[in-house]
C-alpha cells in the first residue's frame, strides 16, 4: 500500500483574510517539509475581505504549485453572477460583501479583475489521494467518484452526510458548517462556521488532528 503523503486540509474561509494569513503564515512553517495543502473552496463572500484573500491564494499556489485549491458553491454563485446569470442571488447570499472588496457595486460585477476570474474558474471539483477524497460539499452515495454531478460536489448536504459512504476512502468536505469538526466512518466535515463569529478548522493528515484558527 502506498504511504499516505501528509495534507493539511483548510476549511471554509470566506473572506476571513487574517484567519487565512494565520494559516498561511504562522502553521504552515511549522507543518512537516512536503505537507500538501488542499482548500475545500468558499473562499468568497460573507466576509470582508474576498478581494485579499483571492490575491493571497492566487500568490500562495504560485510560491507552491502543489497546492490543491476547490472550488466552493460560492464561488460557482460568483462566476454565473460575473456571466450575468442569477446576479442577485449571489449577491443576497454574501456576494455583496464580495463586491464592496472590490469597491464596485452589484451593477458592476462584470468588473471583477480578469485574473481573480481566470483563478476561479481553474479551481477544481475534487481531489483524491491514496487514503482521502476532499470536496467542498461532498459526493451522492453510490456514484462512482468519476461519474460525480457538478452540483452535487459543490451543493449536497444531508443526503450526503448522513448516508452509507460507498467509496472505500474518508471524505473530507466543507460546506456545511458544524460547531465542532463532523465525524462519521468514511466521513470528515471541517467547515465550523468561521464567518460566523467561529473557528477556521484545518484537518492535519494522516493524523487526522484539528488545529482552529
Amino acid at each position: 500500500m502506498a504511504q499516505e503523503e501528509h495534507i493539511l486540509a483548510v476549511g471554509d474561509i470566506h473572506g476571513l483574510y487574517d484567519k487565512l494569513e494565520r494559516v498561511l503564515a504562522d502553521h504552515v512553517p511549522s507543518l512537516p517539509p512536503g505537507t500538501k495543502l488542499v482548500f475545500l473552496g468558499d473562499y468568497v463572500d460573507r466576509g470582508p475581505q474576498s478581494k485579499e484573500v483571492v490575491e493571497r491564494l492566487i500568490a500562495f499556489k504560485r510560491q507552491r504549485p502543489e497546492t490543491i485549491l476547490l472550488m466552493g458553491n460560492h464561488e460557482s454563485m460568483l462566476l454565473n453572477a460575473f456571466e450575468g446569470r442569477e446576479v442577485v442571488l449571489w449577491t443576497v447570499n454574501g456576494g455583496a460583501e464580495t463586491l464592496a472588496s472590490y469597491e464596485l457595486l452589484e451593477h458592476e460585477v462584470s468588473k471583477l479583475p480578469p485574473e481573480h476570474i481566470e483563478f476561479i474558474r481553474g479551481l477544481d471539483l475534487y481531489y483524491e489521494s491514496n487514503s482521502y477524497i476532499f470536496t467542498h460539499a461532498g459526493l451522492r452515495p453510490g456514484t462512482p467518484l468519476s461519474q460525480q454531478d457538478r452540483h452535487d460536489l459543490l451543493w449536497i448536504r444531508e443526503s450526503f452526510f448522513l448516508a452509507q459512504p460507498t467509496w472505500g476512502k474518508t471524505v473530507v468536505f466543507g460546506h456545511t458548517p458544524f460547531p465542532t469538526p463532523f465525524r462519521r466512518p468514511g466521513m470528515i466535515g471541517i467547515d465550523t462556521g468561521a464567518v460566523y463569529n467561529n473557528t477556521l478548522t484545518c484537518l492535519k493528515l494522516p493524523e487526522e488532528t484539528f488545529h482552529h484558527f
